[in-house]
This record gives structure tokens, C-alpha cells and sequence, in this order.
């Protein structure tokens, strides 16, 4: 995982649809920098340092993992792509959008065109309303004071309106959701989207260990003698997983994402194991699922048997080489019966059949928003 930075922005505009040039910088800077975390409300004040419209104003809370040299860079590319036009006077002047960084961290950082902290941000009172209402805890890492006593001491006597209009958080899914499960067939995808989803929310991660598992290679090779055994070790390690993982966090303030759910014991125990075997194995899932944390969402991928194949002979593990397309289809079928069977899950399925999450991003930020949208 990256490791990231929060870092506050302040941005600002007078020209045009004034609410739409903050929401669109919002969503390009979510693109382009980072996770927007927080957004302050709309402030409304006088134009500063000129004669103009009057402005709105907010500040933003977002995760990046970019440098200081290169998140200049972006933001620069953000006001330009966004119709910013920088005057060579220098003077203060009307602008559809004005993004400047205001803290980094703790870091204090000299670079070229770049100073953070935002050397003028003490003398404004519309950045350090907004950004008081966001982090008034946060310490400015120069005054060493917080960003609350910050705005006690400014002098500036401009009037600021807070208004009531609303601007969409393109990062709501860490809003809406605090576990996620991911779940598909064997070379779906669920692991990759999973990491992904991780690092982009700096999320909690809760991986299937499989690899650890030394009746894997022998089950792919022997099934008959070898399926009791494994699926009976996958159960006992994935309920010890779940519950001393999600015992660790607090559901109701971290975010989480795990690549399986402890329903997937059961789905392939019913495909591998006997009927005799089959019930032995119910009775103690039945008496470890109670007390498994469910997810907010239980995302499902479907892949189609054909794309599944190609994933793992790409992945090139070589006791999977061997899998047959009706296994496949098997446990394909009996996650279908458990999805139409589960009433209490929140599920969503997505056909990835046609995605690549290693080398199209597009696809990726399209599952994010139909996730944050189910």
C-alpha cells in the first residue's frame, strides 16, 4: 500500500456556474490527486485583493500518495484542463477556479514555485474558515498551533456567508460502506479488486490465505481423497481470519475489504464433498457463521468459464493449470443458488467478463461507482 499524505487544498471561484467549478475540480482532483475525504461547506465572500463577483469558497481533505514536486504539478494541470487562465501581471483577478495546497502532512516544503504551508493561508480568513470546519484540530505544522487558534488570531475582517449549497463527495463510498466483500469464481478478479480498492480508500485489507495451504496442490490432483480435508482447513482458517481481523476494528469507523466472504466455505463444500461428508461439514459451518461480522455489500464478479480459464493459466499457478471448465461451472452454479437463497446480504453483482483491472483504470473507477451506487 502507498503510503500516503493527508493533505488540505483550498479552492475558490468567481466566474460562471460557480457550484459546478467546484464540483468539477472536486471530481478531477479525486482522479488526479487522490481520495477526497472531506468537503467543507460553501462559503460565499467579497472578491479579495480586487473588484469582482463575489466568490465561493471551500476546503478539501484528500489522501495522495504523490510527491510534493509532482502534486503541484497535477494541480496545475487540474485549473488549466478546468479553464484557469493565470495572468502575468500577478495581480489578484477574477478566475473560474484557484486551487491552492495548504498543508501536507506536517511537512514544511520549499520547492520551486511551491511553499506549504501556504505562506498567505494565516492572513485569510476564507481559507481558514473552511478549513477550521474540516480540521480544527489539525496543527500548522510552522505556528505549531492548531488550525482553530489559527482563526482566533486572523485579523481579517472579511465577511464570510455560509450557505447551504451542497457539493458531492465523489469518494462517498468510504461514506456509505465500512466492509465490503469481494467474491467470484476461481480467477475472477476479486483479489486484484480488492487491492485496488485498499490502496485507493487506504482501507483494511483481509486476504484469503490459500497459499498457505497444504492440501491445495494435493486437492487439484486428488480430489476423492483430499476435499474433506481442505475444505474443513479453509473453514477453520477463514473463521479465525474473520473474526480476529474484524475484531480488531471498529466497523462503525474503519473502512474494510476482504476478497471473500465465509459463505465460500460452504458454496465449495457443497461442489467437492459427498452428501455424507456435505452434512458433517454444514453442522459446523452452521455453528461458526453466526459469528461472522456480514458486509455492508457482498460484491459478486461474474467472469464468464472461458475468461476465468485464460486468468489462470495467466496467473500460472501450477496446480490450477489442470482445472476443468465444468468444476468451474459447478461453482458457478452454486454461488447462483446461494445469492438467490440469502436474503440478508446486500449483493451486487457485476459482470467483469470484459475487464482488465492490471491495465484498463477506466474499468476499475467504473466498478467503484457502481458499488458506491447499489
Amino acid at each position: 500500500m502507498q503510503n500516503k499524505k493527508i493533505t488540505y487544498l483550498s479552492l475558490g471561484t468567481n466566474q460562471g456556474n460557480k457550484l459546478n467549478n467546484l464540483q468539477n475540480a472536486i471530481d478531477a482532483l479525486n482522479k488526479k490527486i487522490g481520495k477526497v475525504k472531506t468537503i467543507s461547506s460553501v462559503y460565499q465572500t467579497k472578491s479579495w485583493g480586487f473588484d469582482g463577483d463575489d466568490f465561493y469558497n471551500i476546503c478539501i481533505e484528500i489522501f495522495t500518495g504523490l510527491s510534493p514536486e509532482i502534486l503541484i504539478e497535477k494541480v496545475l494541470a487540474v485549473e488549466k484542463t478546468l479553464g484557469r487562465i493565470r495572468s502575468e501581471s500577478g495581480n489578484y483577478e477574477s478566475r473560474k477556479i484557484d486551487i491552492d495546497i495548504l498543508l501536507f502532512g506536517n511537512e514544511v516544503i520549499f520547492y520551486q514555485n511551491l511553499i506549504i504551508p501556504h505562506p498567505r493561508m494565516l492572513k485569510r480568513k476564507f481559507v481558514l474558515e473552511p478549513l477550521a470546519e474540516i480540521a480544527g484540530n489539525a496543527q500548522h505544522p510552522v505556528e505549531k498551533i492548531s488550525i482553530n487558534n489559527c482563526l482566533k488570531n486572523c485579523t481579517d475582517s472579511t465577511e464570510l456567508i455560509k450557505t447551504n449549497l451542497q457539493l458531492k463527495n465523489p469518494s462517498y463510498l468510504l461514506e456509505k460502506f465500512n466492509y465490503i466483500a469481494i467474491e467470484g469464481n476461481i480467477g475472477s478478479g476479486k483479489t486484484t479488486l480488492a487491492k485496488k480498492l485498499g490502496d485507493e480508500f487506504n482501507a483494511k485489507l483481509v486476504l484469503e490465505r490459500f497459499a498457505d495451504n497444504p492440501f491445495l496442490p494435493k486437492f487439484y490432483s486428488d480430489q476423492e481423497r483430499y476435499a474433506f480435508p481442505l475444505e474443513m482447513s479453509f473453514l477453520a482458517d477463514r473463521y479465525h481470519q474473520l473474526t480476529e481481523d474484524l475484531a480488531q476494528f471498529d466497523l462503525f469507523k474503519n473502512f474494510i475489504v476482504s476478497d471473500y466472504y465465509i459463505f465460500k466455505s460452504l458454496i465449495f463444500a457443497q461442489v467437492t464433498l459427498p452428501k455424507e461428508e456435505y452434512k458433517l461439514y454444514r453442522k459446523m459451518f452452521d455453528i461458526m457463521y453466526k459469528e461472522i461480522s456480514k458486509p455492508d455489500i457482498y460484491v459478486f464478479l461474474y467472469q464468464n468459464t472461458e475468461q476465468l480459464l485464460k486468468n489462470i493459466k495467466k496467473r500460472g499457478r501450477d496446480y490450477e493449470q489442470n482445472i476443468s471448465p465444468e468444476y468451474l461451472e459447478n461453482i458457478h452454479r452454486a454461488y447462483t443458488n446461494f445469492i438467490k437463497t440469502e436474503e440478508d446480504l446486500n449483493t451486487l453483482i457485476i459482470d467483469v467478463s470484459e475487464f482488465d483491472f492490471e491495465d484498463q483504470e477506466n474499468y476499475f473507477q467504473s466498478i467503484i461507482e457502481k458499488i458506491a451506487e447499489s
